[in-house]
Parts: structure tokens; sequence; C-alpha cells
């Protein structure tokens, strides 16, 4: 299949637009451990997904590099509409879950041009904040590409806007950044070995960034974006799970 046409110049007016944005609403950024970013040569990050803003977020970390990110993403966003036309423009790579060869194979070619390639495992959005387990492609794609599989996280988008109705115009709201040591598959690693360290290695980055958060709720009703075992109401794992089987029996693909 011919790979769609890109352009990184619409990529790169898209990143000054949402850097405008963001920079009219004084969102605070945090980032840190950008030095772990491969400035040359192919490389997948795994980040975890915890809001809509999630791609702008990963791409806002890398933005210093001056990499571009090619992101696999669900392929409704790929429809025809001005979203559509610049996430094909853009280069990203659509995603139909219900088969996902064709998209593997699509990340692999761009692996093999030397590209960054975005990948969020949990699938879909996280309810509990916590990291849901993990699809294996991310670290497929790095095992057969020989490529660094780079562990991402963010904190504080879903503050900004998620599901289930959480969105906010709040100004200056914190967001934090962590981006962590690359793991190099192993010789005859297998994907799920790599996919038990990513997460490993998500969940530990995910503490940190939560600990080290400049802001608390303002009271109990504002709970709800801390995780269960950190004084919030967010649902436990297995609640958040049944919660995502809900939404998706309700209103499909199009939960996140």
């Amino acid at each position: 299949m011919t790979a769609p046409r890109r352009s990184d110049r619409v990529y790169r007016v898209v990143v000054r637009l949402v850097a405008g944005i963001f920079r009219l609403q004084g969102y605070r950024f945090d980032v840190r451990g950008t030095e772990h970013l491969p400035a040359t040569g192919p490389a997948v990050l795994a980040a975890n997904h915890q809001s809509f803003l999630d791609f702008t977020l990963v791409g806002r970390a890398v933005r210093p590099t001056g990499r571009l990110v090619r992101f696999m993403a669900k392929r409704s966003l790929f429809g025809r509409t001005p979203l559509g036309w610049a996430m094909r423009r853009m280069g990203h790579v659509p995603v139909d879950r219900s088969s996902g060869a064709v998209a593997y194979r699509q990340a692999r070619d761009r692996l093999a041009q030397g590209d960054v390639v975005g990948v969020f495992p949990e699938a879909t959005i996280s309810r509990s904040w916590l990291v849901k387990p993990l699809r294996r492609g991310a670290a497929a794609l790095a095992i057969e590409a020989q490529a660094p599989l780079v562990p991402v996280i963010t904190w504080g988008g879903h503050r900004i806007l998620t599901v289930d109705g959480h969105r906010s115009l709040r100004r200056r709201i914190p967001i934090t950044i962590r981006v962590g040591e690359p793991l190099l598959p192993r010789a005859g690693e297998s994907a799920d070995a790599l996919t038990a360290r990513l997460r490993q290695a998500l969940e530990l980055l995910l503490d940190v960034a939560i600990e080290e958060y400049p802001e608390d709720p303002r009271d109990d009703a504002d709970r709800w974006w801390l995780p269960h075992d950190r004084g919030g109401t967010a649902p436990d794992p297995e609640t958040a799970h049944a919660l995502d089987v809900a939404a998706v029996a309700r209103i499909g693909d199009s939960i996140d």
C-alpha cells in the first residue's frame, strides 16, 4: 500500500498553532528527560494515555530535538475533515483496531525511513489515570526495527480535556512530562518481555510525575483527577475497565 503523502511544512505549522494556544492558556510545562530522546535514527515513543491532548503533549516534549513524531492513531481521525486532512499530511498512521496489520506495516516503514513513531500502547484512555495493561505492538516494532523504545509519561492534560465530559478552560494548569531512559531490545527478547519492561518504566515515571506535581485538588469535588490510591476519586483499575467495556458497547470506537 502506498504511504499517504505527508508534509513536514503542514506539521510544523500545526505545531506552531498548538504552541500558541498553550501560551495563551499559560499552561505551566515541566518537561524532563528530553536528553533520552534520540537525535537521529528510528525510535518508538510509548506514552501513557489520559487525555485528548496527549498527541500534542508528547510532541511538546520532542520539540526541542527538532524531530517530528508520526503517531499511530485511530482511523476515525483521518476522515474527510480538516483534521483528517492534516493527520494525513503530517504522516500519522491510521489504526483500524479490528485489523492492525496494515497500521503495523506502515509504522514499520516509518521506522525504516528513520522516523520517530509514537504509540499509545494502552490503546484507550485510562479512566483510573494509572497505567493500563499494554498491547505488545510498540515493543514488537522496536524489536523488529532494532530501535530504542522510549517511555513517556504525561500528567495534567486530563485536567484540561478527557473522557466522561471532563474539560476545563482554566488557565495556568500545570502539565508534567517525563521521558525515561530508552529501553533497548535485548538479544532474543520477546515482545511480551519488552512490554513488561515498558510497563514497569511507565509506572515508575508516573509515580514520580504525580509525586512532583505542583498542585493539589482544590476541594473534595476536585479530587476526580487523582488516582484512587492517591486520595482521589478516580475509579480503581477494575472499575475503570468495566467502564471502558460499557463505553465501547455504547458508542464503539469513538470513546477516545
